[in-house]
């Protein structure tokens, strides 16, 4: 039995530059932001934290299909392992949104002030 061995060094440059232009986009977006984005709403959240937060999953699910080798693996595991993280993201990003929209609506519309 012979191995040959494969080298994998575009395939380290291709994730270097797929997560570096997400993240280049993110802090560009984060220092500009544009108005026709950060005073748009939807879904009761501007459009421009809707857009983070669907790069931040897909760096985050871009690096566990490359540093964890998913791609290689059956779709049964794949789908196992990221359905959870996913079904988890989505849970807490509805509660901390109800919440936070409570909060919000008791400080705006209620004898308390903001004092912090």
């Amino acid at each position: 039995m012979s191995h040959e061995h494969v080298s994998n060094i575009g395939r380290i440059w291709k994730v270097f530059g797929i997560l570096s232009a997400v993240t280049i986009i993110e802090v560009f977006l984060g220092i500009l932001k544009p108005e026709s984005l950060h005073f748009t709403d939807f879904l009761g959240m501007n459009l421009l934290n809707w857009i983070f937060y669907i790069l931040t999953v897909f760096k985050a699910y871009y690096i566990v299909w490359a540093f964890m080798h998913m791609e290689g693996e059956k779709s049964s595991l794949r789908w196992s392992v990221v359905l959870p993280v996913v079904f988890l993201i989505l849970y807490l990003l509805f509660i901390l949104l109800t919440e936070g929209h409570y909060i919000y609506g008791v400080f705006k519309d209620s004898t308390i002030k903001w004092n912090f």
